[in-house]
């Protein structure tokens, strides 16, 4: 059994989306001072990393963090690897693919190889007719490794709305460089945040 960490790594510089709030850790006691314990503050926005986004976070009614269905986040995944460096990716870039092989589709593209300290200058993005095309494959969660399921600019959301209105879960900012393609077991919770719109997770595959 191989366990492959697939989430990014929390340090100063770490890339946020641009005007969000920087990743910070701050120590307030320390063992080498004399403190008893080492003790340490974070700050962070709700999406920084690889995380989940709640319904709540798009939607003006939708669901908390604290209400969403865990079930989609842990369970049979399959990633697979598209050739499209940027841009809203269709049925079509996954002609080579057999999609209905697991409920979980985690997509790897250039972006899992980008310096993880630079937001991203294009990624890809599923878009409406693939979140539709997934839906009725039953596909239960998207996984990307880009930093949203649009494109920077997006006023209306287009792909956020498309996979909650087919019941798909969002997990975004993977890093997948060392996850080959094929299936494994996918475990990425959020934290129980009542209220949240979103959470950082550790997601991670355990091969099968």
């Amino acid at each position: 059994m191989t366990i492959i960490d697939v989430s990014r790594r929390l340090v100063a510089g770490t890339a946020v989306w641009p005007g969000d709030t920087p990743y910070q850790m701050q120590t307030m006691l320390a063992k080498a001072d004399g403190a008893t314990v080492n003790l340490t503050t974070l700050t962070l926005s709700a999406h920084t990393g690889t995380h989940v986004d709640a319904p709540y976070h798009f939607v003006a009614d939708g669901l908390t963090l604290e209400e969403v269905d865990l079930a989609p986040f842990w369970g049979l995944a399959q990633v697979v690897t598209v050739g499209a460096p940027a841009g809203a990716l269709t049925p079509a870039d996954f002609a080579a693919y057999d999609l209905s092989l697991a409920p979980r589709l985690l997509v790897r593209s250039a972006a899992s190889t980008l310096d993880q300290r630079l937001f991203p200058a294009a990624y890809t993005y599923p878009s409406p007719a693939l979140a539709d095309y997934l839906g009725g494959l039953g596909v239960v969660l998207y996984g990307t490794d880009g930093p949203s399921m649009d494109e920077e600019n997006s006023q209306t959301l287009a792909g956020h709305h498309a996979l909650q209105r087919n019941g798909i879960a969002l997990l975004e900012w993977l890093d997948l460089s060392r996850a080959a393609d094929g299936l494994y077991e996918l475990v990425a919770l959020p934290l129980n945040i009542v209220g949240g719109d979103g959470s950082p997770v550790r997601a991670a595959l355990r091969s099968l």
